[in-house]
């Protein structure tokens, strides 16, 4: 009955791969002072009863590093556009120019740069915080098995396993987020 365990690496692969494609989202959200199509990603506009993301109303462009523009398709929707982007938080006051609403970036300050590498570390926490999570479910099935009759090798080659895919992981976090930090702090 031991012999035929296998723990389903693929699957807790899969699942610490979203965390930290999850934690790619959250970070791509993070303004940097640089212009990015995908820090509009979040907002959400009252279209046609329900709410819809700011790219499914018009189209998102980046003309120029500190410059975003959304070319709304519906001239009766850009009122609400234009609000929701001010509600959203992004600290960016949308200017009108007939169905286009530029969005311009302004510069960060040190203080907010800092902030936002603490956000970032928040971020890379909660994704690592995920990944554990992960690897308690795999060793909770380890040793399941382990009470089921699994040899005490077999048990240690598969926390092993388990705790390397772990650190990988871990390691690919604190990558992104040195990377991100360091993107942010940049003038």
């Amino acid at each position: 009955m031991s012999d035929d365990f296998m723990l389903d690496t693929d699957d807790l692969e899969r699942r610490m791969n979203g965390a930290l494609g999850s934690l790619r989202t959250e970070f791509a959200s993070l303004r940097t002072g640089r212009a990015s199509a995908s820090m509009l990603e979040p907002v959400m506009v009252d279209a046609y009863g329900s709410m819809t993301p700011i790219n499914q109303v018009g189209t998102v462009n980046v003309p120029e590093p500190r410059m975003v523009t959304i070319n709304v398709w519906d001239k009766g929707l850009v009122g609400k556009v234009e609000k929701a982007i001010r509600e959203s938080g992004l600290g960016i006051n949308p200017q009108l120019n007939g169905t286009i609403i530029m969005l311009p970036i302004p510069e960060l300050n040190e203080e907010r740069r800092r902030e936002l590498t603490k956000v970032a570390g928040q971020y890379a926490e909660n994704a690592r915080v995920s990944i554990r999570n992960i690897r308690r479910d795999g060793m909770d099935q380890i040793k399941k098995a382990k009470a089921d009759g699994m040899s005490e090798d077999d048990q240690k080659f598969w926390e092993t396993e388990m705790q390397d895919m772990t650190d990988k992981f871990i390691g690919q976090i604190d990558e992104q987020l040195e990377t991100k930090q360091a993107e942010i702090m940049q003038v």
